[in-house]
């Protein structure tokens, strides 16, 4: 099925964060204090928001978080190719490195994609988390 990558709001990403990242929490819960500054994208499939990223970007190093995707749509590769655009869309923008606080069952997926695991682990909320990056080649 043919999927839509577009940049979105910082609001239109909390709905599917909060379903999808910590549904027994509070909404607030999900939202970020810098979220006014990043950059959002979501995937579409057909008109419907099924996959959500939000990177921040500092100097040439940029910061992705909160990639979800919706729990009925995952596995169709949805949040691969969030990731990929993500990726294309840093070499675009001169980053030189992008990083991400992934939890370590994710690990897999996102080591596919390039990135690397650091020896910087850290828990949050009950899960565990280690700090990967990519190195980007810029266009």
């Amino acid at each position: 099925m043919k999927t839509t990558i577009k940049q979105i709001t910082a609001e239109e990403t909390w709905s599917l964060r909060h379903k999808v990242m910590w549904p027994n929490e509070s909404i607030d819960y999900i939202k970020l204090p810098e979220d006014n500054y990043g950059v959002h994208f979501g995937l579409f499939k057909k008109q419907l928001l099924v996959s959500v990223i939000s990177l921040f970007i500092k100097n040439d190093t940029a910061q992705f978080r909160k990639l979800a995707t919706l729990i009925s749509e995952q596995n169709h590769g949805y949040g691969g190719q969030l990731l990929d655009y993500i990726i294309n869309y840093s070499s675009s923008k001169e980053i030189k490195t992008l990083w991400c606080n992934a939890r370590k069952e994710k690990i897999q997926f996102y080591e596919k994609r390039g990135l690397l695991k650091t020896p910087e682990e850290f828990s949050k909320g009950g899960i565990d988390y280690v700090i990967l990056t990519k190195q980007i080649t810029n266009h």
